[in-house]
This record gives structure tokens, sequence and C-alpha cells, in this order.
């Protein structure tokens, strides 16, 4: 089996890299060092001083504002913090700042000039016995180091503080002793688009290694892009929030997206590897270790939207190293992190074909049989709203859409889209996105938010002379849902999102419920659930926050029952991964509420 890497300058910097053997901040106990709180991504604290006794006590502490001096535009903010030894770092519209994470007030400030900072996140490197703690953070295709004690660029690393890794990442470095990993968000047409994840050495900036997300001659999958298909292909992107790590077997593990053009794929006759999958490599020399690919053939945009969260679980007496790995397609996959095999049972099925001439669509797709999908993923007509389920309004209205579209072709999970107006769940939006899953130790519970918001489409030839002979166009519309008021309302029955806690050692369900309510509905109807995209975070005191859905709540829920305990309104939606941290004698939680950063504690 042949390595995926492509060098650059490899064997001069790997001696320097694994000189320092420090794998994680040396941060305290009521620090979130990372953009998941640790290497695992776990997004759990051990943190205990918010309980579900005291929790409905919560109340605003400080807020700070992201966006830029004097500007009207929203940043749009989907930042998640970090906090180390006394000390908050984030990037904002325009700057990198550190604050006092107990008052908010602002230490330094340092603008991002030829360019803006990652709306999403930064990572911390710890240093060694020679060089200073430093952050680091994309601006655009610039992978930039600054210095953690000051938040001046470092001018030792890359040129003047700055390394062009050749295409645009809009999200959080990944720091794993002294190797940093990159990823890629590269639509078409986008500067150098290949989604390749790429590694830099932490103190000079020099490229590591770098791995070929579309298989390459001569390599391991090779005969899964048929014929030349695999030349010049865009996509397959790593384009992930942040990465996970295990530090003990030294691996990375990175979700890598769908291959470019996404709805037709009859010019990539195949399984496509490595799109759609989850690949282990070695991080500090990108060596492959092994992959699992979730779809086959992807035409429907349901890559892995974020790194599996990491864990161990006792199974026959024996511990199994772990990890759960979420879906567009609502799925969820639980492995042996070591090997890639799964733990619970999974099953290639047959899915429907394409009717689109010259498409190949996979005959077969991997189901896991435990847990069940946790998002909607087929549709029948007597799905279709109805007054008693919201209002009358709402019921003429969507009823009106289908009528106005005609028949809605759907054949189940993987319905490809067809020559007729077809109706996929779920949507383009996905199941699960990129927020990832959380994984409490308390418990064994995997935590899941999920929407269900149909894509409508169909496949239409294409201008002559065009690249390819059939496109993805809509039928008036691309969602399956209408507008009422200032909010959309998806048409086929509530619930509309839902936040899922999987027994990992079982795959059990151990508890689902809709998640966000639909104020407008009546006080009888309003558990609809709502669109959610970010993740949640869980605490050793047995607490669950998680903002993101679309009604601007931030809530406190239960771990193991789901109930929840403490809710507050925002003024914005949260669409962003919460954090919790101790200052001094008290625990904060916070969430970057579009364009401000609002924290809570305890009075």
């Amino acid at each position: 089996m042949r390595s995926q890497i492509l060098t650059a300058g490899l064997v001069a910097v790997l001696a320097a890299a694994g000189a320092a053997q420090q794998t994680s901040p040396a941060s305290g106990r009521g620090d979130w060092p990372m953009y998941r709180h640790d290497l695992a991504g776990t997004g759990h604290s051990p943190l205990d001083l918010i309980t579900p006794r005291n929790v409905g006590q919560l109340a605003p502490a400080w807020t700070y504002a992201l966006g830029v001096a004097g500007a009207s535009a929203s940043p749009n903010s989907q930042v998640t913090p970090i906090v180390i030894n006394g000390k908050m770092f984030l990037p904002t519209a325009d700057r990198v700042v550190a604050l006092d994470p107990e008052s908010g007030r602002e230490l330094w400030s340092t603008p991002i000039t030829g360019g803006t900072p990652s709306r999403r996140g930064l990572s911390y490197w710890p240093g060694d016995s020679t060089t200073p703690p430093r952050l680091f953070v994309m601006s655009g295709r610039r992978l930039l180091a600054l210095s953690a004690l000051t938040g001046e660029p470092v001018a030792a690393f890359g040129t003047a503080g700055a390394v062009d890794i050749g295409v645009p990442y809009n999200s959080v470095p990944g720091v794993f002793r002294n190797v940093v990993v990159v990823g890629a968000n590269t639509p078409p047409g986008a500067p150098g688009a290949v989604g390749n994840p790429r590694a830099y050495d932490a103190r000079t900036g020099a490229k590591l290694w770098e791995f070929s997300s579309v298989a390459q001659p001569g390599t391991l999958g090779e005969g899964t892009w048929a014929g030349e298909s695999w030349k010049g292909r865009l996509g397959a992107n790593a384009w992930p929030f942040y990465f996970t790590f295990d530090e003990r077997r030294g691996l990375i593990y990175i979700p890598l997206a769908s291959p470019i053009p996404g709805a037709y794929g009859g010019d990539r006759p195949g399984a496509n590897l490595f799109g759609n999958s989850v690949v282990a490599l070695d991080a500090q020399t990108g060596a492959y270790k092994w992959h699992f690919q979730t779809i086959h053939h992807d035409l429907w945009d349901h890559d892995p939207p974020a790194p599996p969260s990491l864990f161990d679980l006792t199974r026959n007496g024996q511990t199994v190293p772990a990890l759960a790995l979420t879906t567009k397609s609502g799925l969820l996959f639980i492995l042996n992190r070591e090997t890639g095999k799964p733990i619970h049972v999974v099953e290639e099925r047959p899915v429907p074909p394409s009717d689109v001439p010259g498409e190949a669509a996979f005959p077969m797709q991997p189901f896991p049989m435990r847990p069940p999908a946790l998002a909607r993923n087929a549709y029948a007509p007597s799905d279709l709203v109805t007054a008693a389920d919201t209002t009358p309004e709402h019921a003429r209205a969507c009823a009106e859409l289908v009528e106005r579209i005609g028949t809605l072709t759907n054949a189940g999970p993987y319905t490809p889209f067809g020559l007729k107006p077809t109706l996929v769940f779920p949507g383009t939006l996905g199941g699960a996105n990129w927020g990832g899953s959380a994984f409490d130790p308390g418990t064994g519970l995997v935590i899941v938010p999920t929407q269900d918001i149909g894509a409508l489409g169909l496949m239409a030839p294409t201008k002559p002379g065009s690249a390819l002979p059939y496109e993805k166009v809509t039928p008036g519309r691309a969602t399956f849902d209408v507008r009422m008021g200032d909010t959309n309302w998806p048409c086929q029955k509530p619930p509309w999102g839902r936040l899922t806690a999987v027994n990992a050692a079982t795959g059990d369900i151990a508890w689902q419920i809709p998640l966000g309510i639909t104020e407008q509905l009546a006080p009888g109807k309003q558990q609809t659930g709502r669109p959610v995209l970010a993740g949640a975070i869980t605490t050793a005191s047995g607490l669950l926050f998680i903002a993101s859905t679309d009604d601007n709540r931030f809530r406190a829920l239960d771990t193991k029952t789901g109930r929840e305990l403490w809710v507050a309104t925002l003024e914005h939606r949260g669409n962003a991964n919460p954090l919790t941290w101790q200052a001094g004698n008290r625990q904060f939680v916070a969430v970057a509420a579009t364009d401000r950063l609002v924290v809570f504690a305890l009075p």
C-alpha cells in the first residue's frame, strides 16, 4: 500500500518537528484550550460549578462586540474562543484579541490586514524550551502566527509571520505537538482549487506534508475513479471547522467532502475515494493509516461535515478505542478509531438508481444498523403538513407549493436528483452539519443535533459546449419550505430539528427531542424543532449547552434525559459552538450570537 503523501522538505523538518513531545496546551482544569475543548473533540468540560440545580440562576455577565467598529454589516460570527492560562483568545471581523475571561476587558488587539481573519476560531501552540507560545489563525490563503503574549506577528514563522498555503481555508488550524494542520475551502473556480489537507512546522512554517484527497494513480483508491476522472478533480475538500487527534496513537482524523461537481457524476464513475470519507493519518508525517467511506459516488453533497469525536468504550470487558462520525445524510457511524472498522454492524444496502442518461449512481450505500438514522431520509405524500400540525395558512401554502411543482419523486434514502422534480431528505444543508458531536464520558452518550429541511431539484440538459451534459436546477424553489412571516417553515410534518443522545456502547438512542420552537404557532404546537447547524457541549455536572437554532435561544439541558433546565433568548442567532470556563471562583458559559460574544454566569 502506497502512501498518499506529497512531501515538501519533509526530511529536513521532521526531526525538528518531533523534538518537542508536548501534545496539548499546558492548561488548567477550568480552561477551554481548543475549539472543542480537547484533542479528541469531545466538547466536554470537567467543570461542575454550574449544576442542574442552580443553572436556572444563570444571568448575563458580559458581552464583547465581534464586528468592525462603526460598520453596519454584521460579522455573522461562528467563533468559539479559547481560554488558556488566564486569557481568552478569539478572532473578530478584522482583528485578533486577547480578553480577560472574567470581565471581558481587552488585553491586546492585533489588526489583521490583507484579508479578514477566520470568523470561526484560532488555535494555541504552547511553544517549547526555546520558543514562546503562539496563536495560529487563518486569513484566506494565509496561515498567520501571532505571539500569544503580545499579539505581534511572529517574524520567524514563514515570511513575516505568514505562510501562503495555496488555497483558502476558513476555519481553525489543528495543532498537535509541533505540527499545524490546515484544510481547504475550494469551491469551483477558487485559486489553486485542490482540497488536500496540509501540515506545517509550528516554529518555522516549513511544509511537512500534504495528503491527496483524490486518489492518484499508483496509490490506494486509484480504481475508484474510472478512466482518468481523477485528473484535475476538484472537491473532496478538507473543510471542517476543526480537526481531532488521537494523542496516544499520534493520529489525525480528517473528514473529506464530496467531489465537484456534485449532483452529476457521470464523468466520474466509481466510488470516488477519498471523497465522503474519514481518513486517519499519522499526524507528524501524513502517512495513511485507514479510511472509511460514508457514501460511494456522492450525488447529494452529503459529506461528513465534522471530524469525529473520540472516546473509549468497554465491550465484553475490553476497552475499545472508538469514534463517532456524523454525516449530512443524518447517519452516525461508530467506528474503532485504531482500525476504522465499524463497532456496530454497517450494511451495504441497495439504493435507488438514477434515470439521468450517463449517470452511474452507485447501487449500494453503507447504513449503520445502530443507531438508526438521526434525521429524516425519506418522504411520502402522507408526510405533507396539515392544518392540524401547524396552521391552515401554512398547510395551504405547502399544498400550493406541491401543486405548482407537480409530482415529487422520492424513493427513500439516497434518492438521486432525476429528470423529474425530486425531493431529497436530508437536503443540501444536511442532517448533521459542521458543529459535530459531543461526547459525555459520565453517561457514555454521543450528542448530535440534526435538522430536517428537504431539497428540491431536478437534472436538466446543459447548453451545448458545456463541460457536463446535465446540471441540477430547481423547480422554482430549492428547499421544501415556505415563508411564514419572517421565518421559513418546512412543508413536511414536524419535527424540523432534533437533538439526539446515542448510547455509544450499544448504538441505541437514549433520548431524542425536538430542538427549537416555532413561536408563531399556538402554545401546544410550538415544539416543532428548528434548523440547527452548530453543536453542543457537556459538563461534568450533567449539563448540556446548545444554541444554534434560528429561534435565537441558548439552552441548558439535562444530559441524561434531554429535559430543558434553562433557556435565554438572544438578540441574534447563536450560530456557533458554545464554550465554558472558570475564572476566579466562577464558571462562565458563552456563545457567539452573530455580532457579539454573549457570556453568562451565576450571580
